[in-house]
C-alpha cells in the first residue's frame, strides 16, 4: 500500500482517495469512500478502469504484450511446461516439486470419472443442442451429485471441487461431444496422461484403436497452457460475482462457462471460423481485407487484435508456429485453412492491419488448430473451456481465501421514469 493520496474536487465538496499499489502495473485509485464523502458514484461502462479486486495469479501489460502467471512469463510455460503443472501453479502459487506434481496427477486422475447418472442427464437434451449449453448445465448440475465439496468456506472442500472440476471437465466435454454425433461415452483411461486422455475420450470408437499423432496432444496441450488464465476478464470476473454470493464453485464456473461462451469472449474462435466460412476461397481474401478496412461495409476480422493487447497477443506469438506444424505434420488439405493463411499473410503485410496493430490474436491460430484437428467448430468454446476451469477454479478460490471479500453489487446510473403515480386501466 502506498501512503500517496490524491484530491477529487466536486462543486462543492472535495475528499482524499488513497493510492493502492500493486507488485506490478499501474497503481489505483480507491474510491470506496467517495459515495459517503460526496454523494456521488463513478461511472465505468464495462468496468475498462476499474479493478474489482485484488489477486496474485495473472498478471498482463496490454502494451507491452507481457503475460505472466504467478509471475512466470507465459513464453517459459509455454515451452517448458506441461498444462496439468500449470494449473498447480495457478492454484497453490508455486510450481510444484516432482512429489508435488506426483501427488496432484493422482488426485486429479482419481477424479476423472463422471457419475453414470449424468448419461441420463445428458439424454435430456436435443443432439443438437449447442455444446456449451450442455457444458453450462453438466457442470451447475456437480452440485447435486457431489454434496460433499459445496461450503465455500471450507478450504478442504474447496480444493476438493476444484481437482474435481480440473478432472471431470474434459469427461463430461468429450461425453458432450460424442452424444452430439450419436457415439457412446467412453470411460477416461487413468494410464494416461491429461491430454491424452482426454483426446482418447473425444475420438476413439470400440472397433478400432486410436492412433494419435504426438502433434495432436503437443498442440492440445499448449493450447490448454495459454488459454488456463487471463486476469479478470469477463468470465473470471463472472465466476467470482457469482463467487461472491456464497455459491459453491459448480454453480459459479456454471456462470463463467455461459460468460465464456459470448461471441465477443470465448466464442470468438468459433466466429473465425464463421468469417472463413464467409469468405469462402482464399481468391476472396483480397476483397474481405478491402472490405474491413471500410467502415461502412458492416465487415469485420474476427481474430484480429486484441482488447487488452495493443500490441501482437503473446499467446498468438507463442501459437502461430504451432498451427503451421500442426498443418505441415498432419497434411491437413482444407480450402479454409487456406483461407486462413491467405488471411494471416495478408494481414501481418498490409499496412492498414500494421498501423492499426490489428494482429492475429489466439482465436484466430487456436481456431485454425481445432480446425485442422477435426473438432467441430460448435465445439470450440468448450476446449477454451476444459483449459480455463484451471484459472476459474483459481480465482475462485483466492477469492475466498482474501480478506476483506464482499458481495458484488455494481452501481447505476439511473435513466427511467421520475417517480409517477399509478392510473387505474379505465384511466389510461
Amino acid at each position: 500500500m502506498s501512503s500517496t493520496n490524491v484530491t477529487l474536487t466536486t462543486a462543492d465538496k472535495s475528499v482524499s482517495l488513497p493510492l493502492v499499489e500493486g507488485s506490478q502495473g499501474p497503481s489505483c485509485i480507491d474510491i470506496a469512500s467517495i459515495y459517503r464523502a460526496t454523494g456521488h458514484f463513478t461511472f465505468d461502462p464495462g468496468f475498462a478502469a476499474t479493478a474489482a479486486c485484488k489477486s496474485a495469479i495473472t498478471f498482463i501489460d496490454g502494451e507491452k504484450g507481457v503475460l505472466l502467471y504467478r509471475g512466470y512469463p507465459i513464453e517459459q510455460l509455454a515451452a517448458k511446461s506441461r498444462f496439468l503443472e500449470v494449473a498447480y501453479l495457478l492454484l497453490e502459487g508455486e510450481l510444484p516439486t516432482p512429489a508435488q506434481m506426483h501427488a496432484f496427477e493422482d488426485q486429479v486422475t482419481h477424479h476423472t470419472m463422471m457419475h453414470e447418472s449424468l448419461k441420463h442427464f445428458l439424454r435430456g437434451f436435443h443432439y443438437d443442442a449447442h455444446p456449451m449449453a450442455m457444458l453450462a448445465a453438466t457442470v451447475a448440475s456437480l452440485s447435486a451429485f457431489y454434496h460433499d465439496a459445496e461450503n465455500p468456506e471450507d478450504p478442504a472442500q474447496r480444493k476438493l471441487a476444484a481437482i474435481r472440476l480440473i478432472a471431470k471437465m474434459p469427461t463430461l466435454a468429450a461425453a458432450i461431444y460424442r452424444y452430439s454425433i450419436g457415439w457412446p461415452v467412453r470411460y477416461p483411461r487413468n494410464n494416461l496422461e491429461y491430454v491424452d486422455r482426454f483426446v482418447h475420450m473425444l475420438f476413439e470408437v470400440p472397433s478400432e484403436p486410436l492412433a494419435i499423432n504426438p502433434v495432436v496432444t503437443k498442440a492440445l496441450d499448449l493450447l490448454f497452457i495459454l488459454h488456463a488464465d487471463h486476469e479478470q476478464n469477463a468470465s473470471a470476473s463472472t465466476v467470482r460475482l457469482v463467487g461472491s454470493t456464497g455459491a459453491n464453485l459448480y454453480a459459479s464456473v456454471a456462470a463463467g462457462i455461459t460468460a465464456l461462451w459470448g461471441p465477443a469472449h470465448g466464442g470468438a474462435n468459433e466466429a473465425v471460423l464463421k468469417m472463413l466460412t464467409e469468405i469462402g476461397d482464399a481468391k476472396n481474401v483480397d476483397k474481405a481485407v478491402a472490405r474491413a478496412k471500410d467502415k461502412e461495409s458492416g465487415f469485420r476480422l474476427m481474430g484480429f487484435g486484441h482488447r487488452v493487447y495493443k500490441n501482437f497477443d503473446p499467446r498468438a506469438k507463442i501459437i502461430r508456429g504451432m498451427a503451421h506444424e500442426v498443418l505441415e505434420k498432419l497434411g491437413v488439405q482444407d480450402p479454409l485453412l487456406d483461407v486462413a493463411l491467405k488471411l494471416e499473410e495478408a494481414a501481418l503485410k498490409d499496412d492498414y492491419f500494421i498501423s492499426h496493430k490489428l494482429y492475429p490474436n489466439v482465436d484466430f491460430y487456436s481456431g485454425i488448430i481445432y480446425k485442422a484437428l477435426k473438432i467441430p467448430t460448435n465445439m470450440f468454446t468448450v476446449m477454451f473451456a476444459i483449459a480455463r476451469t484451471a484459472g476459474w477454479v483459481s480465482q475462485w478460490i483466492e477469492q475466498h481465501e482474501m480478506p476483506g471479500g464482499r458481495i458484488g453489487r455494481p452501481r447505476q446510473v439511473y435513466v427511467g421514469a421520475k417517480p409517477r403515480d399509478y392510473q387505474a386501466i379505465d384511466q389510461r
